[in-house]
C-alpha cells in the first residue's frame, strides 16, 4: 500500500464530523473527506461550526464548492485561522444536481478547465496543503476520454497532482443526482487509462466499488480508491481495507466500545444522541440482530447512551462477539 491511499467520499448530510469521527474507529488511514461546503457558506455564515472537526480525523480533506478563485482562496484561509487547516482541499467538479449548477458549482465546471485551473492557482496561494480534484469522467455529450484528458492536462499545469474520478459521465438535465450515481455506465478502463497516459500525476478512482477484492484489483492499476455509500452503509468495510495495510481488523466490539465512549463525550457537549444514531445504523451490517439495531435507534427524538448500549449488546451476544 506503499504511495497508494483509499478514501471515504464527500457526501452531503451524511460525512459530518461525527460521522467522519465513527469512520476513524475502523482504520486509521482512510483519508476521510467533509461534505461539500460552499464557499458563501464559509465567508458569511458561522464558519467555525461549519469548519469544525476533531484532532481524531487526520488525515481529513475539506471539499470546496465555488467557482470564483479568490472566494475558495479565502475561504481556505478562513479555514486555516479558525481551525489550523485541513491535510488537503478538494475542489467539487462533480456533483450534477440542478442547485449546485445554479451557483456555478460542480460537475458544469468541467466545461470550465481554464477556470478550474484558475481556482487550483488561487488556492496554492493561500495554503502549502495540496490542492485536489474531484471530477467526472465527462458532462453530457462531451464524454469522450479526450474531453476528460485536456481537463486533467489543462488543471495539472495549474499544479493539481491529485485527480479523484467518478468513472461516469454526469448528465447535467434530465437525471437526478441518484440517477446520476446509477444510471451512466461505470467506465473503469478509461481512468485506467488517464493514470498510463499522465504517470506523473496521482489518480484515484469512485464509483460502483463497495468490496474488498474490488478496492485492491483497482489499486494494481490506479494510486488510490474512494468509496461513499458502501463505506456509509457497511462501514465494517472500512475495517476490512486493514488488511492492505497488513494490520489486524479491529472487532466489531472493540469498535462499538469507542462508538459509546465518543458519544459519552457528545452527550456532555449537549448533543442529542437520537439526532446522531443516523451515522451508525450499519455498524452491525449482515449481522444477527443487525435489524433489531436498526429499530432501536431510528425515529426516535430521545435517546440515552444506555439505550445505545444495550441494543448494541443484544447485537454482539447473538454473535457471540
Amino acid at each position: 500500500m506503499k504511495d497508494k491511499r483509499i478514501s471515504l467520499a464527500p457526501m452531503i448530510d451524511w460525512t459530518t464530523s461525527d460521522f467522519r469521527n465513527f469512520a476513524r474507529f475502523f482504520n486509521p488511514d482512510i483519508y476521510l473527506y467533509t461534505e461539500m461546503i460552499s464557499t458563501s457558506a464559509i465567508l458569511k455564515g458561522d464558519a467555525a461550526h461549519i469548519l469544525r472537526f476533531t484532532n481524531e480525523e487526520h488525515p481529513v480533506v475539506l471539499q470546496l464548492g465555488g467557482s470564483d478563485a479568490s472566494h475558495m482562496a479565502a475561504a481556505i484561509e478562513r479555514a486555516e485561522a479558525i481551525c489550523g487547516g485541513y491535510d488537503e482541499y478538494n475542489i467539487n467538479v462533480g456533483c450534477p444536481s440542478d442547485r449546485v449548477q445554479h451557483n456555478r458549482i460542480g460537475a458544469c465546471l468541467m466545461a470550465e478547465p481554464q477556470l478550474v485551473a484558475d481556482m487550483v492557482r488561487a488556492m496554492r496561494e493561500a495554503t502549502d496543503k495540496p490542492i485536489t480534484v474531484k471530477h467526472r469522467i465527462g458532462i453530457d455529450h462531451h464524454d469522450s476520454y479526450e474531453f476528460m484528458r485536456d481537463f486533467v492536462g489543462e488543471v495539472a499545469q495549474a499544479g493539481c497532482k491529485r485527480f479523484i474520478v467518478h468513472a461516469r459521465t454526469a448528465w447535467l438535465q434530465g437525471l437526478s443526482p441518484k440517477e446520476n450515481r446509477e444510471i451512466p455506465p461505470l467506465r473503469y478502463q478509461e481512468v485506467y487509462r488517464l493514470k498510463e497516459e499522465f504517470t506523473e500525476l496521482t489518480i484515484e478512482i469512485n464509483g460502483g466499488i463497495d468490496n474488498l477484492s474490488a478496492i485492491d484489483e483497482h489499486l494494481k492499476r490506479v494510486d488510490g480508491v474512494m468509496i461513499g455509500r458502501a463505506f456509509y452503509h457497511n462501514p465494517y468495510l472500512m475495517a476490512q481495507c486493514n488488511t492492505l495495510w497488513q494490520r489486524s481488523v479491529p472487532s466489531h466490539r472493540e469498535i462499538f466500545e469507542k462508538l459509546l465512549a465518543y458519544l459519552h463525550t457528545r452527550a456532555e457537549q449537549g448533543a442529542n444522541l437520537a439526532t446522531l444514531s443516523r451515522h451508525y445504523l450499519g455498524l452491525f451490517q449482515g449481522m444477527a440482530g443487525a435489524r433489531h439495531w436498526r429499530q432501536q435507534l431510528s425515529g426516535k427524538s430521545v435517546l440515552t447512551l444506555e439505550q445505545i448500549r444495550q441494543a448494541g449488546e443484544y447485537v454482539l451476544l447473538h454473535n457471540n462477539v
